[in-house]
């Protein structure tokens, strides 16, 4: 049985936790959490485990992958229960792979427990649908940033010719250069776009534009948070949304 566990702590409030990753902190004795886990999720882990920060935050070099990799190993040779605690989903955008990679090499087994990621999140809270019948037959996730801190060289105009919504995860600091490289491939510059910083959470703020203006309202916005960014025609809905909570009268 499965000693070692890589659980998706989901987008930080508590509730959007699994029953299944609950049920893990609470029998834990060694967890090794990201920085992005926040402290109403770590105060439910069991009170004897011992807990270990490993925060690396958007390629910050607050501790090595390696150093994590190592550790995780090192904990899984104690024979105690592990878990490996990580923001949102561990499959996506959570360096698992390494992670998995290392364990398998040491030859230990391991449980993935996914979590909800950011951009279910985010458009629970938007209340739109990222796929639509006859607008977003489907839903590309991007990163941002790319293993030297700049934008990926994503194919941008294979992402253009095939429609549908367009996440994307750690895209604050590069969204200028996003935008630049999708219009260029041919999205229109008035395609709806939203940015939604902390999704799922009670700090969540969205503000919504269109792709050629979405850089300059992310600015206004400010975030001090992680940023999502969703793009295409399905982010319609979340404009129409707050037109609507913008006309009803408060008292």
């Amino acid at each position: 049985m499965a000693k070692i566990f890589l659980v998706g702590a989901g987008p930080g409030d508590p509730d959007l936790l699994t029953v299944k990753a609950l049920r893990l902190l609470a029998r834990a004795e060694i967890v090794l959490h990201d920085s992005l886990v926040g402290a109403e999720i770590l105060a439910l882990i069991n009170p004897g485990a011992e807990i270990v920060d490993a925060g690396k935050r958007c390629g910050g070099k607050a501790m090595a992958q390696g150093e994590i990799c190592r550790l995780l190993v090192e904990a899984a040779g104690t024979g105690r229960v592990v878990v490996r605690l990580k923001g949102g989903d561990p499959m996506i955008f959570g360096r698992a792979s390494e992670e998995m990679a290392a364990l398998r090499g040491a030859g230990f087994e391991f449980e993935v427990v996914p979590g909800i990621t950011a951009a279910c999140a985010a458009a629970a809270g938007a209340q739109i649908s990222l796929t639509q019948r006859g607008i977003a037959r489907g839903l590309h996730v991007l990163t941002g940033h790319g293993a030297e801190g700049g934008l990926p060289a994503h194919d941008w105009g294979a992402l253009v010719r095939s429609g549908g919504t367009i996440a994307v995860y750690m895209g604050a600091n590069t969204l200028p250069g996003l935008a630049a490289h999708l219009i260029e491939a041919g999205m229109a510059p008035d395609l709806p776009a939203m940015a939604v910083e902390n999704a799922g959470c009670a700090t969540a703020r969205e503000t919504v534009a269109t792709l050629s203006t979405l850089p300059r309202g992310l600015r206004t916005l400010a975030p001090l948070g992680p940023v999502l960014v969703l793009i295409g025609e399905a982010v319609a809905a979340a404009d129409r949304r707050l037109a609507v909570l913008e006309a009803v009268p408060v008292g």
